[in-house]
């Protein structure tokens, strides 16, 4: 390996230094508070359901319907960001509560937390704003049709997922190939539809047990359509209830990065440069952004912060840091600039594609 440049060298230790600096100015904030994850989740998921139940009973018309979806929505958005923390435990930490949360939500709306395994790789130097990372499009610099496009998938999400786990999930354990491919291409929560990685053998076991667990609900549901009280039109009120919980977190997340990185490997102080932390305490940044996720620059700064303790340490780091601390950079009050910047970005490049092609190509 070829011994890094001076000017290479002063930047990394520079960035480890700021990254000590906020570290030293909230280490005792570090200890997560298992009673509240679990009240804050069964809360919120149990009013998820009773509004879910509402919906699905469909007695006072359209105007009952949407009453009735949108909370529904919204709580099992909210009780849905729970997977961000629970990917961020270590070991067997809170395992219980791992279970409660697939059991509850995860297995029934088809999306287990093990698929969300590789959002760790979303914070190492190497993937960071590089088409290996599942979790980052380069928006602001491509044009503006990759904006389109990453919008419409929304409604094609529950279909995916009744796909993935009800169909090519089984087939795939009769079939060599296509269990690879779905390994490689199917097994990953990401908004980068170019991302191609194996998943990791010493996760599988986890994964198998989420499949059949999947493909168990899918199973009763279509027996309940069958012989039982289910019909059509629930399967299709089911899938505008996902296609809209799932909705809010693709439109929560274009204003989670600046989304102009060009693909080259970023040191870890620079990823803070193009997260974001959104600071208006208004009805939308509470409602969009819940369990934390306002905080998101915050989050890759130091991970390892409980969502409950983000708030707190936020105010101790612009309080303590020095001014030329890039961290301060990273706050801004309102959603809407946030996007309207990055669509900005992104008009200024509609003439080029020479990025976007630098994801498709995987390199």
């Amino acid at each position: 390996m070829n011994p890094q440049s001076p000017q290479a060298t002063a930047d990394t230790q520079r960035s480890r230094e700021q990254v000590r600096q906020a570290h030293a100015l909230v280490a005792d904030l570090f200890e997560r508070r298992p009673a509240l994850y679990w009240f804050d989740f069964l809360v919120t998921i149990s009013a998820s359901w009773a509004f879910t139940a509402l919906y699905f009973a469909a007695a006072g018309g359209p105007a009952f319907l949407a009453l009735a979806a949108i909370p529904a929505s919204i709580g099992f958005f909210r009780a849905g960001t729970f997977i961000h923390e629970i990917v961020h435990f270590r070991g067997d930490e809170m395992r219980a509560f791992k279970w409660a949360w697939n059991l509850l939500l995860g297995f029934p709306l088809l999306m287990p937390w093990i698929l969300y395994r590789n959002h760790i790789e979303h914070h190492s130097r190497m993937h960071f704003g590089t088409p290996r990372d599942g979790e980052y499009l380069p928006l602001a610099a491509a044009p503006p049709i990759e904006t389109v496009k990453y919008l419409l998938q929304i409604p094609l999400l529950p279909i995916l997922a009744l796909l993935r786990f009800g169909l090519l999930g089984p087939l795939s354990h009769l079939h060599r190939g296509l269990r690879e491919w779905l390994l490689t291409r199917a097994s990953a929560a990401i908004t980068n539809p170019y991302y191609r990685k194996r998943f990791p053998n010493r996760h599988e076991p986890e994964l198998v047990r989420s499949e059949w667990f999947c493909f168990g609900w899918i199973l009763l549901l279509a027996t309940l359509t069958a012989f039982g009280p289910m019909q059509a039109i629930h399967w299709v009120m089911a899938w505008a209830l996902l296609a809209l919980t799932m909705g809010l977190n693709w439109l929560r997340n274009l204003a989670a990065h600046g989304y102009g990185h060009s693909g080259e490997a970023r040191e870890h102080i620079e990823q803070i440069g193009d997260s974001i932390n959104l600071t208006g305490q208004t009805w939308l940044t509470c409602w969009f952004f819940p369990v934390g996720l306002r905080y998101h620059a915050l989050h890759h700064l130091l991970p390892g912060l409980p969502y409950h303790q983000l708030g707190r340490a936020h105010r101790r780091l612009v309080e303590g840091l020095p001014d030329d601390h890039p961290y301060h950079a990273c706050n801004h009050p309102d959603y809407f600039r946030v996007v309207g910047r990055l669509l900005a970005g992104s008009w200024r490049h509609r003439g080029r594609a020479d990025v976007i092609r630098r994801w498709q190509s995987g390199h």
